[in-house]
């Protein structure tokens, strides 16, 4: 007859037989995972490596295109805007190196650079909108009327833009004295600065757009404002290109805006004006500007390609 002590030897046995059973498969489990592992690692380290090397190369590359962009790109544009002349507005928050590197190639391309006009914060602020509009108003040029419904910043664009830009090229080259007044009145408002001689009127406008996005309340409507700028610049010139870096291509960013927009129709847009090529590509923009061809280059999303095409004709400005 089994007694008791059989019993308990069994069950010690049993449970004697399962703990060695865990432990050995424990023991297998954790070393093939442990290999596992270690090939996971060196895949992934390997990976890393030819992602480095690909990155390196990339670089490499960008910054040759660079150097190539950077030490042909006045030959390349040379002649391209002979005759004409170039004014540049700057956005608040826009780079200020684009605007100096835009404006020597510019020149390269034969075109006379008049100055700039920078866009002052103050401009934009809500509470001013009264002031703005009864300035635009006390400046308006006597032949000027301003459309039915015109908001404030179409009519402020209108009158500043008379006073910078023209389509005709006889009336480049000087300042006359209601121009000299316009710009003297946005100045003492504090609604702009310039430098050189924006008011002898240009041809041609660039204005640059800011680098970071108007992310702030409100920004939205400050965009507005900007383009109705950048719209009345282009009419009452031979043309206008909204430059900016990638950024502002992106929602919320000054550029997206514009080509959401109908000013986009008319006026050009390039997305990588931070990138020696991009400043090329805006000189290329300003050519198709005075043959009435506006574009989108760069990019950014729904742009017609990176530059032109047909690339414009060297030495043809129309």
């Amino acid at each position: 007859m089994i007694d008791f002590r059989y019993h308990l030897v069994s069950i010690v046995a049993i449970f004697l037989a399962l703990a060695l059973g865990i432990i050995l498969g424990s023991t297998t489990l954790s070393q093939s995972v442990t290999k596992g592992l270690q090939r996971q690692t060196s895949s992934l380290a390997k990976s890393n490596d030819e992602l480095r090397r690909t990155q390196a190369r990339l670089e490499a590359q960008r910054e040759g295109d660079e150097n190539f962009a950077r030490t042909m790109g006045p030959q390349i544009v040379a002649d391209r805007l002979k005759g004409q002349s170039v004014v540049f507005v700057e956005t608040p928050g826009a780079s200020n190196d684009s605007i100096e590197q835009l404006s020597e190639l510019a020149k390269s391309a034969g075109a006379t650079v008049t100055g700039r006009v920078t866009m002052q914060k103050k401009f934009l602020d809500d509470n001013q909108m009264a002031t703005v509009d009864e300035l635009a108003g006390q400046l308006k040029p006597g032949e000027m009327a301003f459309p039915s419904g015109a908001g404030t910043y179409e009519k402020a664009g209108a009158v500043l833009a008379s006073a910078i830009v023209t389509e005709d090229p006889a009336s480049t080259g000087r300042e006359d004295a209601t121009s000299a007044a316009i710009l003297s009145g946005f100045r003492q408002a504090g609604y702009v600065t310039t430098s050189g001689k924006p008011g002898q009127h240009a041809t041609l406008a660039v204005m640059v757009a800011p680098s970071s996005l108007y992310a702030y309340e409100g920004g939205d409507a400050d965009s507005k404002a900007l383009l109705a700028l950048a719209a009345a610049l282009d009419g009452a010139g031979r043309g206008t290109v909204l430059g900016g870096p990638s950024t502002a291509a992106q929602e919320g960013g000054l550029i997206a805006a514009l080509r959401d927009s109908d000013a986009g129709k008319s006026v050009s847009s390039q997305d990588t004006v931070d990138t020696a090529s991009g400043q090329v590509v805006t000189i290329l923009a300003l050519q198709n500007e005075l043959s009435g061809k506006a574009g989108r280059y760069g990019t950014g999303s729904g742009v017609n390609g990176y530059l032109p095409s047909p690339v414009p004709a060297a030495g043809g400005n129309g």
